[in-house]
């Protein structure tokens, strides 16, 4: 309320503790001659003692108010009122400016593909130093491994399946209180990663089904409350996390199981890497502002031609029996399912409602923020290869 709500009019005694206008039961009394409080015939009178309003100014001021026989505040009226602070002043007619809408933590995620429509100046939202150094640093590893020694890649995709469903499960406690079992997820994802390589599909199947007894199981060491709603959760992130990185182990298990594997991470990678430079320079469309602002249909289409050209290429030079055209069509079929890939991430994430799912990777997130449009992809490229050029 401002001062000017606190006028009255002349022969005037003193307002209720209504406070705003006539309210029910309180409102302007008529002040008799004699000194006292005014009240209405049958109520009881007021018990709560209005405060002495010094005068503000001197004997011009004093005359004025009495004049206008109206006291003149200078603060506020009761203790446990504050004294409005003058705000901005909106220019006539025009209607008042609203507040900036805070930041969403999951639109910002790490598959930012542009700016979205009607945005101002473009920001890629990372530290594209540390993204590189980590992206570089990774893909040594990985393409060492790779061609060195197999098995040692069957490790390192098993070591981050475990810290994927480490960050997940972590991640569901933290914001939903979904208690999920970790210990048999990791077991279980590391056999799931071990048993496809060794044993092909069908030890992958029987790994799987033997994860999602364990999880019921184990979860009934706990308290009943939530059992469904945890044990849930637990076979979800058992098929999301290892058993989707399992078709890598079944690509691998190939005479030319390391082309298949560079393919597949090479397409991936260029997937995205062409819908981020595409849409961070010419995104004005949003692709699904719902789940994740940042994505354009520009950074898609993109994607789709980066993808198309690297796998073209691919498929004419890295793998055997391979033709250029069906490159073309693997090419299409990865940048679709790593932008499925990343767009189900970002709405688990929002859903969470944080960025990242961890911070273990600078400029990039955690490990799963990385695996999102792996996980997906690998079974699409799996799937293909087989079709295309057979089982090897």
């Amino acid at each position: 309320m401002n001062d000017s709500s606190w006028g009255a009019p002349p022969s005037a005694g003193f307002r209720g503790p209504g406070g705003q206008g006539t309210s029910p039961g309180y409102g302007w009394a008529a002040a008799p001659s004699s000194a006292g409080p005014a009240h209405e015939v049958g109520e009881a009178a007021q018990t709560r003692p209005m405060p002495t309003v010094p005068h503000a100014g001197g004997d011009s001021g004093e005359a004025a108010d009495r004049d206008r026989g109206a006291a003149r505040l200078s603060g506020p009226l009761f203790r446990d009122e504050r004294e409005p602070q003058p705000g901005p002043r909106q220019p006539a007619g025009r209607p008042p400016t609203p507040p900036d809408p805070a930041p969403d933590p999951a639109s910002a995620d790490g598959g930012a593909r542009g700016t979205g429509a009607g945005q101002g100046k473009k920001s890629a939202g990372r530290n594209l130093r540390a993204a590189i150094g980590v992206g570089i640093g990774l893909g040594v590893i990985i393409v060492a491994s790779l061609f060195i020694y197999k098995p040692v890649f069957v490790g390192v995709v098993a070591v981050a399946v475990v810290v994927g469903l480490w960050e997940l499960t972590s991640r569901l406690t933290e914001r939903k209180d979904i208690r999920v079992p970790l210990v048999p997820l990791a077991v279980g994802g590391v056999a799931m990663i071990v048993a496809g390589y060794v044993r092909g599909a069908q030890g992958a199947v029987v790994a799987v089904a033997l994860t999602a007894l364990a999880v019921l199981v184990w979860r009934m060491t706990e308290p009943p409350d939530n059992y469904l709603r945890d044990v849930t959760a637990g076979v979800f992130a058992a098929f999301y996390v290892p058993f989707l990185a399992t078709f890598v182990a079944l690509m691998l298990d190939t005479e030319d199981g390391p082309w298949r594997v560079l393919t597949f991470l090479l397409l991936t990678v260029v997937s995205d890497t062409g819908a981020y430079a595409v849409g961070w320079r010419f995104g004005k469309h949003p692709l699904a502002p719902r789940i994740s602002p940042g994505k354009t249909r520009e950074g898609l289409l993109g994607a789709v031609t980066f993808a198309m050209v690297a796998g073209a290429l691919c498929m004419q030079y890295l793998i055997d029996d391979g033709v250029w055209w069906q490159g073309l069509l693997l090419g299409l079929a990865v940048a679709v399912s790593a932008t499925l890939g990343d767009l189900g991430e970002s709405m688990i994430k929002r859903d969470l409602g944080i960025k990242d799912m961890g911070k273990l990777l600078p400029g990039h997130g955690g490990i799963m923020d990385r695996l999102d449009s792996l996980l997906p992809t690998a079974p699409v490229v799996w799937l293909l290869l087989v079709i295309f050029v057979g089982g090897g």
